[in-house]
């Protein structure tokens, strides 16, 4: 298994932790900064980035003593600079400095910028061979291969962030590797779990983001509604668990409680369970691998009363039946379908295209590049990030075409 652990030196207390955060002031960003906050004397922050909410990371990087701080957007540096005027903390911009976030003498990293930007500075922090706490999906959807054997190059060591992923490392402890049948990723179903195929073609911009368990950001809260997380999901785990396609299955499970299943040759399922909450798997990696007190709600069966599970339906949902075209295919196509989907989403969010074009704009998508056979996988950021370059141009080409079907 390539995830964890590819070091095998003595793990330090999670008391001795240095961390960094990448994507500070996202959804996973700001869950991170709350279990740190709980334990100040346990951690101590090297570095912080964001986006572009400069007065968000001046006010962290000062709250928690942070040493370096960067923010993405370069034209935005003497802001930054300003905010953290009379502190001792180091201000950068750019690219670049984000992965002089990454590259900073921290030995926990938390990967979640989102997007493909959130790529190099993951690269980076995983080639120090120090753990990289991964919540990036494009480290692994878009370079997958490359990521991890950089990672594992470099004796890092790549804890799985995502709840599904997470759950299935917890539950990968109780067998052994070669013992290992399939693993079972759940979804919720997201807001249209039930509704039918002509509600969801023509679903609200307004209805799609009301997801009815989990609290995220847009663009997530969209792929959970079509189901492209679950997509993207499996595609992290071929990569992260070394899996073959056939060894990934999905199931609809409403509740959230159960988060993955695995199951070993002696037909025994396991599953890790818990609340919805976030804070949950980053608290496992956090304090890995040992545990950590966790703020989340404790989970009480016995009221939720029922758990309940459906076969997807890929008629309705056609991101699974996607993906699945997508790894046949091999090489760069995963690649392709990411970035056919985040300019999907956009256009979405943006009222271009209904609701089912989403899927229609990644199909015609990945017809496009790989009808003719797809490129090899990508064997380094800057290679996955072209490949994502082509993708997303592609797309935006095609979107005249969906947007029309749907006139």
């Amino acid at each position: 298994m390539s995830v964890v652990p590819l070091r095998q030196s003595e793990p330090m207390l999670h008391a001795d932790r240095v961390v960094t955060i990448l994507g500070a002031t996202g959804s996973i960003g700001q869950s991170t900064v709350d279990l740190v906050r709980r334990s100040p004397d346990r951690y101590r922050v090297e570095a912080l980035t964001a986006h572009s909410n400069v007065a968000e990371l001046a006010k962290l990087a000062r709250e928690l003593n942070a040493r370096f701080a960067a923010i993405a957007d370069e034209a935005r540096y003497g802001e930054l600079k300003d905010a953290l005027a009379g502190s001792s903390i180091e201000a950068g911009a750019g690219e670049g400095a984000l992965v002089e976030a990454a590259l900073r003498p921290a030995n926990w990293v938390m990967a979640a910028m989102s997007g493909a930007a959130g790529l190099k500075p993951a690269m980076a922090a995983a080639g120090r061979g120090e753990i990289v706490a991964l919540a990036n999906k494009e480290c692994l959807v878009c370079a997958g291969e490359a990521f991890m054997k950089h990672a594992a190059a470099s004796k890092a060591t790549v804890l799985p962030v995502d709840s599904e992923h997470n759950a299935i490392f917890q539950a990968l402890g109780a067998g052994r590797r070669e013992d290992l049948v399939r693993i079972i990723l759940t979804a919720s179903g997201g807001p249209f779990r039930s509704a039918p195929r002509e509600q969801i073609e023509n679903a609200t911009v307004e209805q799609a983001l009301k997801h009815p368990n989990w609290s995220m950001g847009r663009k997530i809260t969209i792929d959970s509604a079509t189901m492209f997380n679950k997509a993207l999901e499996i595609i992290e785990a071929f990569h992260l668990f070394e899996l073959e396609a056939d060894q990934i299955d999905v199931l609809v499970h409403p509740q959230s409680i159960i988060h993955g299943l695995v199951e070993f040759s002696d037909r025994s399922v396991v599953a890790q369970m818990g609340a919805p909450d976030m804070r949950t798997p980053i608290a496992h990696c956090l304090g890995w691998p040992y545990r950590i007190d966790g703020p989340a709600q404790r989970l009480d069966l016995a009221t939720l009363g029922q758990l309940t599970f459906e076969a997807p339906d890929p008629v309705r949902f056609p991101a699974l039946r996607l993906v699945q075209e997508a790894l046949r295919a091999g090489g760069a196509a995963p690649t392709v379908l990411n970035a056919a989907n985040e300019v999907a989403v956009a256009s979405f969010l943006d009222r271009k295209i209904p609701f089912g074009g989403i899927a229609r704009l990644v199909e015609a998508t990945l017809e496009a590049l790989v009808a003719k056979g797809t490129a090899q996988a990508p064997q380094s950021a800057d290679e996955a990030l072209a490949v994502d370059h082509t993708a997303r141009k592609t797309a935006a080409g095609l979107l005249p075409q969906i947007a029309l079907k749907a006139s």
